[in-house]
Order: structure tokens, then sequence, then C-alpha cells
């Protein structure tokens, strides 16, 4: 193992090199704040839904793209290699193939200050794609002069003749080209795919928000996105079969993982145009959503980024994070459960089966480390015993560790209890093979597991959770141990969807759903009790962060993702309306005019009431604040179609005084807020 010392002096090196910092994803490491243009946002690696002998890659970078943020709007950086890389074998290491992104702009106007005027662009931009096949050692171009759509600015720029006369679905389909070696290539803005509540999951873990509605934190953002399809003949290890054996043949397991790297000396000159020398350095990199976000913590997460994947098999100082991940300190009572509400409902196995803690810094499975009962299991030391029991005090090294840095292997006790008869080691219900142990931190992806429709009654995005409950719950998966196609095993974390709810089935599984799934179930079952199914159990399986879903809606073909926000659409900006003052009552105005309401009488005594007009159907939420900005009750809750409604409120409790009465939207935004008086 590498010395932290001998890490320290690297670090020193590069920032000291480096006009630019090293960082990724949403601005999560302390220095990614300063270059943005080579920002990971996210990965996403899955079976093409509508071409399943394809696999499409996504990677987003640029986060919290204003739609408005003219009149430079975001693009891709030039002087910067965006990079996909993919793994599919084991016993090589490093890469297989690798596919390089570089951007070069053009103004073809610059008598103008307008990004686009009467057909012409600035910044203009096109790309070059190369793809090496040997791990990096020679590169051949596959695209040399990709189009890049331009930001969607508004109808007159996009569709008038003034601007491009067009609409910017064709400028999207436009943009998609096949390279010639057969792949085919997207890049360009788009709304961004990821959703989550920002700002509650780091207010100290306020997910779901105890006091207030969830929030989309990237709601109305693009991001810069490169999409690519790939055949999986393309893709798959050499000498693999052409049909897979199985939906689960371990031959056609793919890591997959995006960086971005830039020269490492910037020098800035008088004229304005700063040149670039030395040789390329990594800044960014992203394989499993989440992994620096809320695994690592601060004092590492510039060095997480530094380093690639294939650095964390000889440097482990970054793997106790994993073995006792912080979020676990929150989902225990006896830790700091009690500090994080939110997380009520998580909480980790202390004694399961009344023999097994999986609390920080306890030992787990470690317990059996040398018992003749794990004898051709994972976690016999002549199979993978040494990395999955690699000592005590290392709760989570079977279940969190394997998940992130080698995949998941269909052996036992990796497989569901359906057929296990209440012993863990016993041979279960297989539902997912992606073990690929070449390296770290990776989206890994089996590509023989099939596609589950996303029209199917049956898609989820819990991905391999929901498919763990029906393995173990639907009598069409749970009668046998037999590999059948669940639906959901091509879900996350076997590769990663669009739709894939990443955020809650993490979660869930730091509060130990994996090991449930495969027998090791929750404090609350008595082992060869009748039921698995406790309320511990359903309290993580029915668990949300209050965000479930994109806000924008997925395409059905390639490249999947949705249009970019214009900057003169609802996402461009909040939309002004004043505050009409009425006789019988204050009248709020919406943003968006969504909504109005009014109260009276205004001042009031015991009660009041409400009245909406509703202009489009829409979830709303009164809550009343007292003049220092104090939360003091919820004057109204529900969801209201368009039309007029009236509700009263009984205030006989609420303290005379001036009231601020705010009116919030589904997504918990404030609209507008009207002054109330209580005598």
């Amino acid at each position: 193992m590498k010395s932290i010392f001998k890490h320290s002096l690297l670090m020193l090196f590069i920032l000291a090199s480096l006009a630019t910092a090293t960082a990724s994803s949403h601005r999560e490491a302390p220095l990614i704040a300063d270059d943005p243009l080579a920002d990971n946002c996210d990965l996403y690696a899955f079976r093409s839904p509508d071409a399943p002998n394809t696999v499409t890659i996504i990677a987003t970078y640029v986060p919290f793209q204003l739609p408005q943020g003219g009149p430079n709007y975001y693009s891709f950086g030039e002087n910067i290699r965006y990079e996909i890389h993919v793994d599919n074998d084991a016993t090589k290491p490093g890469d297989e193939i690798v596919y390089r992104f570089t951007f070069t702009q053009t103004n073809e106007d610059p008598t103008t200050f307008f990004n686009i005027r009467l057909g012409k662009q600035n910044l203009k931009t096109t790309y070059q794609l190369e793809r090496s096949t040997d791990g990096g050692a020679t590169f051949q171009v596959i695209v040399s002069a990709g189009i890049v759509p331009p930001p969607n600015i508004g109808p007159r720029s996009i569709e008038s003749a003034a601007g491009l006369n067009t609409t910017y679905a064709a400028l999207m389909a436009n943009a998609v080209t096949t390279a010639t070696s057969g792949e085919k290539v997207f890049c360009g803005t788009s709304d961004d795919p990821f959703f989550v509540d920002l700002g509650g999951v780091f207010d100290l873990g306020d997910l779901p928000r105890q006091n207030g509605n969830a929030r989309d934190g990237v709601k109305c953002f693009n991001v810069s996105t490169i999409a690519i399809q790939v055949p999986i003949s393309t893709l798959r290890k050499t000498g693999a079969p052409a049909t897979p054996v199985t939906i689960l043949d371990p031959d056609y397991v793919i890591g997959v993982w995006a960086s971005a790297s830039r020269q490492q000396i910037r020098t800035l000159s008088s004229l304005g145009y700063p040149s670039y020398s030395g040789p390329w350095v990594q800044v960014s990199r992203l394989g499993m959503p989440l992994t620096n976000e809320a695994v690592i913590p601060i004092g590492y997460k510039d060095y997480w980024n530094a380093i690639t994947p294939y650095d964390e098999l000889t440097d482990t100082s970054l793997d106790g994070f994993f073995y006792n991940p912080e979020l676990a300190l929150y989902m225990d009572d006896s830790q700091f459960g009690g500090a994080v509400p939110g997380f009520a409902p998580l909480r980790v196995q202390r004694n399961s089966l009344q023999s097994f803690d999986f609390g920080y810094g306890k030992d787990g499975l470690y317990g059996l480390k040398g018992n003749p009962a794990l004898a051709g299991t994972a976690l016999d030391d002549a199979v993978f015993g040494t990395l999955l029991l690699p000592g005590p005090g290392k709760a989570r090294s079977v279940d969190l560790w394997p998940i992130f840095h080698t995949g998941v292997p269909n052996v036992v006790p990796y497989q569901l209890a359906t057929g296990k008869g209440g012993n863990p080691l016993a041979a279960g219900k297989p539902f997912i093979h992606n073990f690929l142990p070449n390296g770290g931190d990776m989206l890994r992806l089996n590509m023989a597991t099939p596609v589950t429709p996303r029209t199917d009654p049956a898609f989820s995005p819990l991905g391999i959770v929901n498919a763990a409950v029906l393995g173990l719950t639907d009598p069409a998966y749970n009668q046998n141990t037999g590999i059948q196609n669940i639906p959901n095993m091509d879900g996350f974390p076997n590769g990663r969807r669009l739709e894939d709810d990443v955020t809650r089935i993490e979660l869930q599984a730091v509060a130990g759903v994996a090991l449930a799934a495969i027998g090791l179930w929750y404090d609350d079952y008595t082992a060869n009790g009748s039921s698995p199914v406790t309320q511990d159990l359903l309290d993580v399986l029915t668990y949300t962060t209050g965000v479930e879903s994109n806000d924008a809606p997925f395409g059905s073909t390639f490249p999947y993702v949705a249009m970019p926000f214009s900057g003169t659409g609802d996402c461009g900006g909040a939309i002004y309306t004043s505050t009409n003052d009425n006789p019988g009552g204050s009248v709020i105005g919406l943003s968006q005019k969504a909504v109005l309401m009014k109260n009276y009488p205004n001042p009031f005594q015991g009660q009041t009431t409400f009245e909406f007009r509703v202009n489009r159907a829409t979830e709303v939420t009164v809550r009343i604040f007292n003049v220092r900005g104090t939360y003091v009750a919820t004057a109204f809750s529900g969801y209201l179609s368009e039309g007029e409604y009236t509700h009263n409120w009984n205030a006989a409790n609420l303290p005379a005084g001036l009231y601020a009465a705010n009116v919030y939207d589904g997504y918990g935004n404030l609209l507008q807020s009207g002054k109330m008086v209580k005598q």
C-alpha cells in the first residue's frame, strides 16, 4: 500500500502545477468550483431499450446550467479531454476501450453580441471523437467534425427567420451521427437527468424534509451531455461467446467510468488567449453515483478525483469509508440516528439473526472467518475471502465495499434468500452478476441481462432492489432457485438507467437492504421465525427522499435525454407578478399565475377562509410564519385541479399579531407571500 505521505507530496505537486483543480460531479469536491467545464456530473450505462444489441453510455458535464445564462452560454470546454473508459477483462490491467472527445469553438459572426443571429452562431462548437482499443496506447479518429447544437436560447433565436429557422428537436436529431466504427454519438446540451433534493440532503441529512416539501435541486438546470451507443459486440470481452451463455454471463460484464483531463500548465497572455502545455492530468472522474458526494469525506475528495479506479487496487487508503460509511452513523440509534429524523426508517442491522452486528466499526461477518461453513462461498479465502473479509472492524466489507469496488458475483452468499431455508450461506435465487475485480469505483454492467421495457407495468426506478423484492415475494419467481429474468435486474447498481432513483437505492443500501435480500434480516426478525417481512424491512423498502423522478420525461430513442430547457421558457427565471390589494382581503399572486389566493376576513379572529382560483392542476401548500420568520402552522395542503375552491381555517389558537401566508407549489417553491392580521 502506498503511503499517505507519498500521496500528500504527489497532491502538492499536482496542485502547484495546475491553474485549474481536481474534482468531479455536481460541485461536490472543494476545488472543482473553479473549473466547471471539466466537472463530471453523472454517468449512466444501460442496454438500450429500443436497440438491445447495444449499450448506451451517457456522461454529463458542466453542472447547474441556467437556461437563460447568456450571452456566453454554457458549453463543453476547449483544451479538455473528455473520456469514457471501458474495462471488460479482469485479467488485464487498465482499460480495454477508451473514447476521447475534444471540442473546438468558432465565432461565426464577431460583430454581434447575440449568440445566434441570421443563421450564424457564437460560439459554434464541433468535436472530434477518437477511439482506442488498446487501453489508450493509440487512438483512431472515428468522428472528425461532429455537430454540437447551440444552446436553446429561445424561439426567436432557434425558430424564427432572424435566427436558425428550425426547431430545437430538429437540431438535436441532426446532431446524432454514426461513427466510422459503428457507434451512434450525440454531444450537446440537455436537461440534467439527475434528480435529488440537494438542499435537503446537505442540510445535515434532512431527507425527506421534516418541515417542508422536498425540492428537486437540479430541476430546471441543463448539463452538457455526451451520449454514445455502442454495439455489445464491440464492448464484450475478447473471446466471449457471440451469444451469452446465461442472462448473467460473467464474460459480458463491463466496467465504465468517465473523466476529464487538462494539460498541466496554463499560461495567461496580455492578448487574453491563454496557452496550454505539458502532460495531460486527470482533473475529474466519475463511476458510481454519489461516491465522492456522500461517501468520501471532504478532506479526501480532491485526492479521490486525482486517481483512477485502477489506483484503488494498490492504494487502500479510501477503503475505510466504504467499510464504515459516515451515513451509517445516522442510521443507528446507538450512534447519531436520533439527530437525523429524516433517516428514521433506515436502520442498519445490529443483531441480524441474533448473531451479526453491521454497526459502525463492528465486525459484520468477520466472525465467520475460517469457518468451514464458508467453503466454496465468496467469503472463502480460496475464492474472494481475502477481498470480502479483510479484517475485524470493517462492518460493510461484504456489501457496500464490493458494490462500489468489484461488483457483485453470482456466488453464495450473493443470491436471494429465496430457497435458502433461513441459512444465508446456502444457495439461493440468482439475481445479479456484475463482478469485475479489476479496479475501484466504476459502473459495472452485465450486458447479458435482458432489458426491462420502460412501458412494462413492472418497471421500477428502484432497480435491483425491486428485482430482489420480486424474487423474494412474487410466486412467478420465488418458487425455485433457477436463473430467471426478473424485471429490473438491468437496473442500478447493475449499470444505471436514466430513470433509476440512485439516491434512494444507495441510502437503502447503506441501511442494509442488500444484506437483508440475501437473508441477513433486520433486528426485529427472530431467526427461524415465520416471516422476515418485518416493520424494519418495510420501513426501508418504503422509504422515500421525496424526489423520485426527473422533472422532464425521457425520450424513447437515442440519446434518450430530454431537450434542454429554453432560456425564455418556464425554467428561464421566475415570472414576475405583482401583489394585488383587495379591500376584502389580501390577494397573493402566484409565480406563473398557477393560483390566486385571498383570505377573508382580514383582519380575522377565530377563523379565516382561504379562497383559491387555480388556473392549472397543481399541489398547493399554505404555511403561516410570524414576523420573525418562524414557521407556526400549515393552513392548507392539497392537490387542486383547475377551478375555484374555499378552505376554512380554524385560527383560534393563533396569537394575535401580523403574519405572512407563504404559498408553495408541489416542488416546495415559494411562489409569493401575503400579509395576514390576527386580532
